[in-house]
């Protein structure tokens, strides 16, 4: 879960509870907690809004990218730094599966150890 990808249907405003359902971290009274682990956050006031947590905030703090679609009320949270740099570090793509143009789908690791160029583009 900590190194997942997160998508919140509901915009970046979420309850306590939501939270640790969705990023398994917790806000507590000397931080955001999990297990073990809390990181302080320097201004609480920043982080709550209309009673809820605000995920772009907590994202930022545990160092998280966040996209927000305002228009869907989509917000989607990346994989930490870590994780990113130790991908980049180690040269193994993620598991993944598009389809083409016929629309059958095809993954990734249905190829392997066979060499495949992808080309991805975008009609807009």
């Amino acid at each position: 879960m900590a190194n997942d990808i997160v998508i919140l249907a509901d915009g970046p405003l979420v309850t306590s509870e939501e939270l640790d359902q969705a990023l398994g971290w917790s806000l507590e009274p000397q931080g955001l907690c999990r297990d073990d682990s809390c990181v302080i956050v320097p201004d609480r006031s920043a982080l709550e809004r209309d009673g809820k947590i605000d995920v772009t905030v907590v994202a930022a703090l545990l160092d998280r990218p966040t996209v927000v679609d305002a228009d869907s009320g989509v917000t989607a949270v990346g994989v930490p730094r870590s994780a990113r740099r130790r991908a980049l570090h180690d040269l193994v793509a993620p598991d993944f599966v598009l389809p083409d143009l016929d629309g059958t789908p095809h993954a990734l690791s249905d190829h392997r150890s066979k060499k495949r160029l992808l080309v991805a583009f975008s009609s807009w």
